[in-house]
């Protein structure tokens, strides 16, 4: 089997469970441009790959570009009043990461979230595990470019060959790809399974605790 030194994280669907707050802040957003609310379960198919991503399929299809824009900037402007109140970790998430962190694991975490977005959550919900954190900025392109992923593994001093990167989309298994990680896909996400499998990924496993078995200390 396998085995690394270092973990690097997706975020939403992957160490916490964000869907309940962003559908919230999003139908904020939305009605407050007068457009109808969005199901949890749309919202849910949004979410992956940024906010203005998310914005723009959220607002009704014959929206213009600036009130899709306009929704978004009101989706930036309410996410520090909304916060992340109902978001929680996975379960068994934060013991395993507090395992991890004992073992010498270089602990790191790569999302498409807005920058500011990945540092409060984290902060807030498992602070102090992550010293390498990055979020979508003007440094950081989206994934699936590699560029950010290969930053988080230079800064904790590790390489690809010793990395694996935790995600739940077929993005993050090409992002894996992308930088030579190695991918392993969460079943507990926003993706099927067998969308992670097809997508490429290394393993797909069910339970935050299975990642130990993958860990081999410095």
């Amino acid at each position: 089997m396998a085995r690394f030194d270092t973990f690097v994280f997706d975020l939403d669907g992957t160490l916490l469970d964000t869907l309940p707050d962003l559908v919230v802040l999003t139908n904020a957003a939305l009605n407050e441009q007068g457009f109808p609310s969005r199901t949890a379960d749309e919202i849910h198919s949004f979410v992956g790959n940024g906010a203005r991503a998310l914005m723009y399929q959220a607002v009704p299809a014959d929206a213009s570009p600036e009130q899709a824009e306009a929704a978004m900037r009101r989706w930036m402007e309410l996410y520090p009043v909304i916060g992340n109140k109902l978001t929680k970790p996975y379960p068994h998430m934060e013991e395993t990461l507090a395992a991890l962190a004992q073992r010498g694991i270089g602990l790191g975490v790569l999302s498409n979230k807005f920058d500011q977005g990945v540092h409060d959550v984290i902060d807030a919900y498992l602070p102090g595990l992550f010293p390498v954190q990055y979020g979508e900025c003007d440094e950081i392109p989206r994934k699936p470019d590699p560029t950010g992923l290969l930053r988080c593994i230079d800064e904790l001093g590790s390489a690809p060959a010793r990395t694996a990167y935790v995600g739940d989309s077929p993005g993050d298994v090409l992002v894996s790809r992308n930088a030579g990680a190695f991918a392993i896909g969460v079943s507990w996400g926003y993706h099927h399974a067998d969308a992670l499998r097809k997508a490429g990924a290394d393993v797909v496993i069910e339970d935050a605790r299975e990642l130990l078995q993958f860990a081999v200390e410095r």
